[in-house]
């Protein structure tokens, strides 16, 4: 790395200062989201064990679920590690490539989880509108196509934003990020050079990924809450509406989020940095935390084997 005139040129170390404007609470801050973490890792690994071991949930909805939860587990794992050495034992340095390479992963779970909601937006619809076609349409080869195509889009997506940060950008004012992980544009905003094509990739990659998946999985839900309330018995809309609410309660903070921390991160210059940096903290970190409570409260067949796990490990 050299420096030129108080710019740094290809530097090698970048640092990470975490929550700017509460790194003297930093240690505290990091107790709950570690409570978080292993609550997170708990939960979605209970899931996985769950639907692994009964095959009666080997079907789409629950396959999708060990998707989502697998997702959610990398996706913490990506980020709280790191996270906490900040916070608690003054490790901000982080190469280059270790950060570019936290930004992929991070970026592609992100995408993938994306994918996986709008998937499984997909099978609530056939499965209330179109219920005697859902066994053919969501083919166990149905099911493969869609895990390999999320999985594909998410990785194809996010490399070239990688590859545009290696490759263009040289010259940095300063090495030190103003985040806690390492965040797309967080970082390209240290660049001391034409940031435009960027950020330009970077806005499409969000209306790509989040603003397609949001429409369809809106799209779709207007066409079951018609066809719900088209039900002549009650009892059949209340069984049919309390398949997707947990759905619902998981894709809706995940998107709240996720808009608010890209709209805030680009636009939000009025809004203090340690509000950016909270809310793109909790973006990551709600969603594999929440997930599991979700589907564990809300889901009956997940949470009979729950019961029947733990009351065969107590008999």
């Amino acid at each position: 790395m050299l420096n030129f005139n108080s710019s740094f040129f290809m530097p090698s170390v970048f640092t990470l200062i975490g929550i700017p404007g509460l790194e003297s609470v930093q240690c505290w801050i990091g107790i709950p989201f570690c409570a978080m973490y292993i609550v997170a890792m708990t939960g979605n690994s209970l899931i996985l064990l769950i639907i692994k071991n009964e095959n009666s949930l080997h079907i789409p909805m629950y396959i999708f679920l060990a998707m989502l939860a697998a997702t959610d587990m990398a996706l913490s794992t990506c980020i709280l590690p790191k996270m906490l050495g900040i916070f608690w034992f003054h490790w901000p340095e982080i190469s280059l490539d270790a950060c570019l390479l936290q930004m992929g992963l991070i970026h592609s779970f992100q995408a993938t989880e994306s994918g996986i909601l709008l998937a499984m937006a997909l099978d609530r619809y056939v499965a209330i509108c179109n219920p005697l076609r859902h066994a053919t349409v969501f083919s166990q080869q149905l099911l493969t196509h869609l895990g390999l195509g999320v999985t594909l889009r998410a990785i194809l997506l996010a490399l070239p934003s990688l590859l545009l940060i290696k490759c263009r950008l040289k010259l940095y004012r300063t090495t030190v990020i103003s985040h806690s992980y390492c965040e797309h544009m967080a970082m390209v905003k240290l660049a001391a050079e034409d940031i435009r094509v960027n950020k330009i990739y970077g806005l499409f990659v969000a209306f790509a990924i989040l603003g397609f998946d949001i429409i369809f999985i809106t799209m779709s839900y207007v066409r079951i809450f018609v066809t719900v309330f088209q039900l002549p018995q009650k009892e059949a809309r209340v069984k049919a509406f309390n398949t997707c609410t947990a759905h619902i309660c998981v894709f809706l903070p995940f998107y709240l989020l996720a808009f608010f921390s890209f709209f805030t991160h680009r636009f939000g210059s009025h809004i203090p940095p340690y509000v950016h940096i909270l809310l793109s903290n909790l973006y990551l970190l709600v969603p594999p935390f929440l997930n599991p409570i979700v589907y564990g409260v809300k889901t009956k067949e997940i949470r009979r084997h729950v019961w029947k796990m733990f009351s065969s490990q107590n008999s």
